[in-house]
């Protein structure tokens, strides 16, 4: 088995693993300014997707230009997130079937809207512990515990068995049971998003942020919580729910929280009661005749993207609700450098639609993290004690692969561009 590492090593974003020149593993985007896509021109017989995040799904309407039909094999949930990804990047970027051709799209949209309507045509989807055929590779999902359909994916050659892990959480959400799949394998292929963080219990940072938001209603004012659309803004609906707080659920969190509860998906939610009833309690925002603007004065919780504050209408709601001490900005994810939501964590002011704001209201921070810590990664690797370990996703890949290395594991940490083949 050879391995090329395309895209997400050494670095996070724009996923891509290709095996034997035939079977691809994720195609993702790193969204950025500008962003960047997977690397070399690739044309496998099958792709198979962890999850439905852009960086894993972000390029794969790409791969369906021209005469180009490879089947597409993903869990219900990921299938679903993917188009509405796909879709939202057109939308975004104004690409139609008529656009330009530069990688399919834009600079930006390296699809068009032909080409997202062909995902559907070559779609197999398939539920965790089914074994199926591919490109003559069998395929296994596993619960990966990250967001409602993320998958570990094993892939067996009949000589080598690589498990790819996708992004995977330890601990319970809202949403989703933390990862408990450990299959035989060969080689894994490791995420390490976070090797470097220990967090606090998830239950523990949920009470303190639920005695957080009952204070700051108590006291008469708004809480905006800015939340990624996909996983992070579902799980605060089911927290407001579970302690009977108002809150309003503005932004893509809406579509993706219908999303979750069709039928096909409702099997990978850990408890599909408690999101129906949860969107039951969420008042969804239409955006119509000014009343973002009405809503942000009243005394209640506000779940909206962006997760970052560079977009969505969080870019209403904000500035609204900036200059008063008793109002409270709840960030809920991580804040890249750069972005406005990591300007105001640290400098109490962000650039919000082209203008640079002073915030008195009060802002923390809430590590709602989906990824497994380093001890949830550690514990996940301790499997794999006698397996050759290569460490991708992550901002220090090479360091965490030596901290590996130096208590006992056969670990390494790819690059873009790198190959790996099972007789080295």
């Amino acid at each position: 088995m050879e391995l090329e590492f395309r895209g997400g090593a050494g670095e996070v974003g724009r996923s891509a693993l290709l095996i034997d020149e035939t079977l691809l593993v994720d195609f993702g985007m790193d969204s950025g300014n500008p962003p960047s896509f997977p690397v070399g021109d690739v044309d496998p017989e099958a792709i198979v997707v962890s999850h439905g995040h852009l960086d894993h799904v972000g390029s794969l309407p790409s791969l369906l230009s021209g005469d180009a039909r490879p089947e597409i094999h993903w869990t219900p949930p990921t299938r679903d997130l993917a188009m509405v990804l796909a879709r939202d990047t057109l939308k975004l970027h104004g690409v139609s079937s008529n656009g330009p051709t530069q990688r399919g799209g834009t600079y930006d949209c390296p699809f068009t809207e032909a080409e997202v309507a062909r995902v559907s045509q070559v779609s197999e989807t398939h539920g965790y512990r089914e074994p199926f055929e591919v490109a003559g590779y069998e395929v296994t999902f596993f619960d990966a515990g990250h967001i409602v359909g993320s998958a570990h994916v094993l892939i067996d050659d009949g000589e080598t068995r690589l498990l790819y892990t996708g992004d995977f959480q330890a601990e319970d959400q809202q949403l989703v049971e933390r990862t408990t799949a450990r299959p035989d394998a060969d080689i894994v292929v490791c995420e390490s998003t976070y090797s470097d963080t220990t967090r606090a219990p998830r239950g523990t940072i949920e009470d303190s942020f639920v005695e957080s938001v009952e204070g700051t209603i108590w006291e008469g004012g708004t809480v905006v919580v800015p939340a990624f659309a996909i996983g992070r803004t579902q799980e605060l609906l089911c927290l407001c729910e579970q302690h009977d707080l108002e809150c309003y659920v503005d932004g893509m969190g809406k579509r993706v929280t219908e999303l979750f509860l069709r039928e096909r998906n409702r099997e990978f939610l850990r408890d599909p009661d408690l999101l129906r009833r949860a969107k039951g309690n969420a008042r969804f925002v239409t955006g119509r005749d000014g009343q973002r603007k009405r809503i942000a004065e009243k005394n209640t919780v506000i779940v909206t993207t962006s997760g970052m504050l560079h977009g969505g209408p969080a870019m209403t709601y904000v500035p609204e609700v900036r200059s008063h001490p008793v109002n409270k900005i709840a960030m809920t994810g991580y804040q890249v450098e750069g972005t406005p939501g990591r300007d105001l964590l640290e400098t109490g002011s962000a650039e919000l639609d082209g203008r640079m704001m002073p915030v008195s209201a009060q802002v923390e921070a809430y590590d709602f993290s989906a990824h497994a810590d380093r001890g949830g990664v550690l514990e996940f690797l301790e499997s794999y004690r006698e397996t050759e370990v290569l460490v991708v996703h992550g901002d220090r890949c090479e360091a965490f692969a030596s901290e590996l290395a130096d208590s006992g594991f056969d670990a390494s940490a790819p690059v873009v561009g790198d190959t790996w083949t099972s007789a080295d």
